[in-house]
């Protein structure tokens, strides 16, 4: 029995030492290389999915890997929102944002989300510090303009100044950003779509990958079927998809920031299921990967 014991626990020992195996080439690859990871959906509500998705975060710096993480907070808003008697309203999938909006989106996203990510992200042996598109002006943006449709203080980001994350990752930390930005020209503030911001950080630093963690498996032929992923897809294919409605909805901004981030210069882009466990270690760090992968 105890030879049994001994060659089971071999086993799993030899099995644990080549999953290290089969991530060592990615280790190298992405060594001393930058990872803009977009965190939020299920992910940022679920604990069990929480915890592994800062742990993951936490390994990949241990290991030499330059982690930013852009982050949203949309449930989080609307609860606060509940609590002072207001409604949610939506635009095209962006929330509306009035001026009384605005400051609790700048109170919820820019305090608790950003210093509870913070706290969690410090708690799992990480090193963060939690800024905002304000801090160092990072992000400027202005009014979004699309005609027929009124988005409130919405912005679009016209400019981005990295200096901050930059002097952040020289120095160890894991920088924790929120989307807020300001306008170029006034003290004016504007709500910002995490995608949207995540792509045009991960462009400013030449990242090597961005990563989007969503609610769904990834880019699917039928939305309403899970087995349909497209697990790669060529940046010269994504026309063909939009034209055929293969990319709707929801999908549509996100396809968008990663065709955006990789045509700036960022070498590959993902949108993943930030429902699975370790999500981000599978795809950084093992043969399988998760999601799609613009390449």
């Amino acid at each position: 029995m105890q030879n049994l014991m001994n060659t089971k626990g071999n086993d799993h020992a030899s099995i644990r030492a080549d999953i290290l195996i089969e991530a060592l080439p990615y280790i190298q690859k992405y060594n001393g290389k930058t990872v803009v990871v977009k965190y939020g959906g299920n992910a940022m509500v679920d604990e069990k999915l929480k915890s592994s998705v800062i742990s993951d975060i936490v390994l990949l710096t241990l290991v030499g890997i330059k982690v930013v993480v852009v982050h949203g907070g949309g449930p989080e808003i609307n609860d606060m929102l509940k609590k002072i008697g207001k409604k949610s309203e939506f635009v095209n999938g962006l929330r509306y944002t009035d001026s009384e909006t605005m400051d609790i989106v700048q109170m919820v996203l820019c305090g608790k989300v950003n210093k509870d990510l913070v706290s969690l992200v410090n708690c799992a042996g990480g090193r963060a510090v939690g800024i905002c598109g304000i801090d160092g002006g990072l992000f400027k943006a202005v009014r979004m303009q699309e005609e027929g449709f009124d988005y409130g203080l919405v912005g679009d980001i016209v400019d981005v100044n990295p200096k901050i994350v930059y002097d952040m990752l020289d120095a160890g930390y894991i920088p924790v950003i929120s989307t807020v930005a300001q306008d170029p020209k006034t003290d004016i503030l504007y709500n910002i779509n995490a995608d949207t911001a995540a792509a045009k950080l991960a462009s400013a630093i030449g990242a090597e990958k961005l990563i989007l963690l969503t609610d769904v498996r990834g880019l699917l032929r039928d939305p309403n079927d899970e087995n349909t992923l497209i697990q790669e897809m060529k940046l010269s294919d994504v026309s063909k998809f939009f034209e055929d409605g293969t990319i709707k909805g929801g999908m549509i901004p996100k396809v968008s920031c990663c065709v955006e981030a990789m045509k700036n210069g960022v070498a590959r882009a993902n949108i993943q299921d930030g429902r699975v466990n370790h999500s981000i270690l599978i795809e950084l760090l093992s043969d399988e990967g998760v999601g799609t992968m613009f390449i």
